[in-house]
């Protein structure tokens, strides 16, 4: 059953990001996962959240999820984020 990362992310330094931009795809394509979106204009249709950067990932199911957010290459990239942005983050089961 597919599975989402869902992020939302308030970044302070963008030009310092670049490097996890560049880097975290291929790790996530390692773990089956792809951006379904990343960053972009959106419209907050209900309620009140206004999300900062929202990306949204597709993997194969949410251990692919955990084997990609706990692989030993993604932690200095995982540092690096935590250190310029908050991060609010949610996998969640889609439908089969």
């Amino acid at each position: 059953m597919p599975a989402y990362l869902i992020a939302d992310i308030d970044l302070t330094d963008t030009a310092a990001y670049e490097p996890y931009k560049a880097a975290v795809p291929a790790i996530v394509a390692r773990h089956g996962g792809e951006y379904l979106v990343r960053g972009g204009d959106f419209e907050v249709l209900e309620g009140d959240w206004t999300p900062v950067r929202l990306v949204l990932f597709r993997f194969p199911d949410r251990a692919a999820i955990k084997a990609f957010v706990n692989d030993p290459d993604y932690a200095p990239f995982i540092a690096l984020r935590q250190s310029l942005a908050k991060t609010n983050s949610v996998a969640v089961d889609g439908i089969a």
